[in-house]
């Protein structure tokens, strides 16, 4: 059985894309399997969930990011 999908629209930060590409063409990665990986993981790692909403490293940009 073919898994659902949702399509969705989201905004990035421009220069954290750009390091993400390149590092991740290195290693045959996509956004696709972060984004996936990463909710998968946030929904069942207390641990993980704690870590990524507590994380505080990025640029305040006056947006929700």
């Amino acid at each position: 059985m073919k898994e659902k999908t949702k399509i969705t629209s989201i905004r990035i930060l421009s220069d954290l894309y750009k390091e993400f590409k390149v590092i991740a063409l290195k290693e045959d990665f996509t956004l696709q399997k972060l984004v996936n990986r990463s909710m998968d993981k946030y929904n069942k790692d207390k641990k993980y969930k704690r870590l990524i909403v507590e994380y505080k490293d990025l640029i305040s940009s006056g947006s929700n990011f």
